[in-house]
């Protein structure tokens, strides 16, 4: 049986992107995970996480990685329709339809278990058997879903580092609770230089948004 599992780094941050990753693997193969030591990614050092990055992907049967910008996540957020969650189910069901597992376990964004898995399902382009689970704190419990969870986050570390190169600048991990990103976030916030980092439907940003016209009408 291939088992796939799916998790996500960087769903809070004001800049940079998120990145969901599916990986699959024989069922066999899981203990083989546990005997590297895989775990969730937030309880690892940046240098064992890529260490164990290289050696899950020797492993694993395939993985999925799926980059989700600034600009998409706004977008999906004016939508009145949508939100966060959502995107993650549409984004989870992309990984699903490539990696086509017979059972999966999903790393789940929402309070609503139930509701969440029916998303994902209805999403999902081809017609499929995958058994899907949606469980809390999956990354804590299944080493298939924790390996998702390393390979998403040291993607994600890579894609921003790329991007304190490209922009020449260094604004920190991209987290609002991140003293150097408050200050970028602050300065740059609406430099279109700048434009594509930030995540323009957080409350950091249009909490900056808000003071601004706020002086502007005062000394109006």
């Amino acid at each position: 049986m291939i088992i796939a599992g799916i998790d996500e780094a960087g769903r809070g941050p004001v800049i940079g992107p998120m990145v969901m990753c599916g990986v699959s693997i024989e069922e066999e193969k899981v203990r083989e995970l546990m005997n590297l030591g895989v775990k969730d990614s937030k309880l690892l050092t940046p240098a064992v996480r890529n260490l164990l990055a290289k050696e899950i992907r020797k492993l694993i049967k395939d993985y999925r990685l799926v980059v989700v910008d600034p600009p998409e996540i706004d977008r999906t957020l004016r939508n009145p329709s949508s939100n966060l969650n959502l995107l993650e189910a549409a984004k989870s069901a992309e990984i699903l339809d490539f990696l086509n597992p017979d059972q999966a376990i999903l790393d789940c964004p929402s309070v609503n278990l139930k509701s969440y898995k029916i998303d994902v399902q209805k999403k999902l382009d081809r017609n499929t058997k995958t058994e899907i689970i949606a469980l809390h704190k999956a990354d804590l419990e299944f080493p298939v879903c924790a390996a998702a969870s390393i390979l998403a986050k040291v993607t994600r570390d890579e894609l921003i580092e790329k991007l304190k190169l490209q922009h020449n600048t260094d604004f920190g991990s991209g987290y609002a609770s991140d003293p150097k990103t408050v200050i970028f976030l602050e300065e740059n916030w609406e430099n279109e230089k700048f434009a594509s980092l930030f995540r323009k439907t957080w409350e950091s940003w249009r909490r900056l948004r808000r003071a601004k016209a706020q002086t502007n009408l005062a000394q109006w």
